[in-house]
């Protein structure tokens, strides 16, 4: 059976008329990161902290809803994070 012939398509270029977009890279929200991560650090520290001094610290009267208080800070920092772009 003969091979078929094989059609090569012409490569797509842009009208010369087209503008060009520049892209704005800083979207001013510089804070989010640095934040996000902070609150991470500060849930993560409550919780160790927590597990290491046999629930005297951070807050020896809160018992072992420290747990509670560190994963808040974790979720906080979670919803932080839908602010980043």
């Amino acid at each position: 059976m003969p091979k078929s012939r094989i059609r090569k398509k012409d490569d797509f270029t842009p009208p010369p008329s087209a503008k060009q977009t520049s892209i704005k890279l800083n979207s001013g929200r510089g804070w989010v990161a640095p934040l996000m991560l902070a609150m991470f650090l500060i849930g993560l520290a409550w919780i160790v902290c927590f597990y290491v001094t046999e629930g005297d610290l951070p807050i020896k009267s809160m018992g072992n809803w420290n747990i509670v208080a560190g994963f808040g800070f974790i979720a906080v920092g979670f919803g932080v994070s839908t602010q980043w772009k």
